[in-house]
């Protein structure tokens, strides 16, 4: 880890001393650190997935798994359907199950504890559930969802998205007016620059 110490004090002199604007300074030195850096080096037990449909949407996404219930996201879905809940947060049985069957449910934080709502995605078919954070401004919080002692345990894995990842996916399929995305969860990122990550413009890792 010398090495990499070494060339961030580096970096940072140069930050100091080149005669640029402050703008070009920032870029520059920010690029270059992220470019001596992947993601495992940041992010070691997060997941990530992408959205292939709609292209808006074609950003990769990081999720904050589920602490201790659920199984983990070790079964890779290419091509699968995101689709919300309805209810979007989820405390009972979805009205539209049947959407659910087979796909990733994304629903809401919020009414109910974590369990329930992996529990009810369970029961409707879902495969995975995506819990995104109520507030809608968060884009930076990873919340850790953890077991709520009632001693249910749903056998799916849960991952936490940002709400504000979370408001833009559902906004977008709400206003186009489609019924699910199409996504890949987990996609491997463990050894990707920084530098080289399609995040959404809205979050800075």
């Amino acid at each position: 880890m010398l090495w990499k110490a070494v060339n961030l004090l580096l970096l940072a002199l140069l930050f100091l001393l080149l005669p640029l604007r402050d703008c070009v300074r920032q870029e520059l030195f920010s690029n270059s650190v992220w470019n001596e850096a992947t993601i495992y080096d940041f992010i070691e037990d997060d997941i990530f997935f992408e959205i292939l449909y709609p292209k808006e949407l074609g950003y990769t996404y990081r999720l904050r798994q589920a602490k201790n219930f659920g199984t983990p996201f070790e079964r890779i879905f290419k091509g699968i359907r995101l689709v919300l809940a309805d209810p979007l947060e989820c405390c009972s049985l979805p009205y539209n199950a049947p959407e659910l069957q087979g796909a990733v449910a994304l629903v809401s934080r919020g009414g109910c504890s974590f369990v329930s709502k992996a529990v009810k995605a369970e029961q409707a078919g879902a495969l995975a559930v995506i819990v995104m954070d109520n507030d809608k401004d968060n884009d930076e919080m990873y919340v850790e969802m953890v077991e709520d002692n009632t001693n249910r345990k749903p056998n799916i894995p849960a991952g936490f998205l940002l709400g504000r990842s979370g408001y833009m996916i559902a906004r977008t399929l709400r206003d186009e007016h489609e019924e699910a995305a199409i996504i890949n969860i987990p996609v491997n990122m463990t050894s990707v620059p920084f530098h080289k990550l399609n995040q959404p413009p809205w979050i800075l890792w």
